[in-house]
C-alpha cells in the first residue's frame, strides 16, 4: 500500500548523492518534492528530471547552517504545496583527519552542517507538523554513528549525536504528538566522495573501498521503505551496508 501519495517532502542536500536518490524514489511514489541545496545548477537538474518523469517538484537554494534560510524553506514548502509532511535531513559533510592534525576548521564545518544543520531543519518544520499533529522526520545517519574509526572521530561524533537526538525525539514527538522520527545509517556508498579526497594515499584507499560500495539508489529504496508505513508504525533505524563490508 502507498501511504506516501500526495505527501510533501523537504529534502536537504537534494542536488546530488543520497538526497537526489531519495527525491527520485519518493517522487515515484507520488510525493511532492521540495529540493534544497547550495548548488543551484544541481537543484535545477534534479527538479527538471523529476518533472520530466511526471512528478511535482520545486527547488530552493538553502544553507542548512543558517536558521533563517531553513525557516524560509519551510514556509516556502507550506506555501507551495499546503503542508509539510516529511523532512529528510540529509545535507552533511564527511571529512577525515587524524587528531594530531588539529583540523579545527574541518571539525567546525562538520558540527555546523551535521548537527546544527539538522537542528535548524527540525526547528523549521516542527511548528507546522505540531499544528497538523502529524509528520515524519528522517535524519540521515551513518554506520559511523554506530562505530568509530581513528580518523573519523568528529564525523562519528556528529552521527552519534544524530542517533541520540532522534531517539529522544521519537520518545517525545512520536509518543505524544504523532510525529514519527527515524534514521537510516548507510555504509559505503558511491556518491563520488572518493574524488574529493585530496591526499594521494587517502584517495587510493578511498577508490579501493569504493569497489564494494553500493549506489545511492539502494538508499533511496530504503528511504521509501522507512517512510511508507502506516501511522502506527515507526522504523527506528535502518543500517544499509554493502554485503562485502566487514565493519
Amino acid at each position: 500500500m502507498n501511504y506516501l501519495q500526495n505527501k510533501t517532502a523537504i529534502i536537504t542536500g537534494a542536488s546530488s548523492g543520497l538526497g537526489a536518490a531519495s527525491a527520485r524514489a519518493l517522487s515515484a511514489k507520488g510525493v511532492r518534492i521540495i529540493a534544497a541545496a547550495l548548488d543551484q545548477q544541481g537543484l535545477d537538474a534534479i527538479v527538471s528530471e523529476l518533472k520530466a518523469s511526471g512528478g511535482e517538484a520545486v527547488g530552493l537554494v538553502s544553507d542548512v547552517t543558517q536558521p533563517d534560510d531553513m525557516k524560509a524553506l519551510a514556509q516556502f514548502a507550506h506555501d507551495t504545496f499546503g503542508s509539510i509532511d516529511i523532512l529528510i535531513n540529509n545535507a552533511g559533510l564527511m571529512l577525515f583527519s587524524n587528531w594530531v592534525d588539529l583540523a579545527v576548521d574541518d571539525w567546525e564545518k562538520m558540527v555546523n552542517v551535521n548537527i546544527k544543520g539538522y537542528l535548524n531543519g527540525i526547528a523549521s518544520v516542527l511548528p507546522f507538523m505540531l499544528k497538523q499533529k502529524s509528520g515524519q522526520i528522517l535524519n540521515m545517519d551513518s554506520v559511523a554513528g554506530h562505530q568509530v574509526g581513528p580518523a573519523a572521530g568528529i564525523y562519528s561524533a556528529t552521527k552519534f549525536f544524530v542517533q541520540a537526538m532522534t531517539e529522544s525525539m521519537r520518545k517525545e514527538l512520536g509518543v505524544h504528538h504523532g510525529i514519527r522520527v527515524n534514521t537510516i545509517s548507510p555504509g559505503v556508498i558511491n556518491t563520488g566522495w572518493a574524488e574529493k579526497v585530496t591526499d594521494p594515499a587517502g584517495r587510493k584507499a578511498a577508490h579501493e573501498l569504493n569497489k564494494i560500495a553500493i549506489s545511492p539508489d539502494d538508499i533511496g529504496r530504503a528511504v521509501v521503505y522507512a517512510l511508507n508505513q502506516p501511522e502506527n508504525v515507526t522504523v527506528n533505524d535502518l543500517i544499509i551496508s554493502p554485503t562485502r563490508q566487514d565493519w
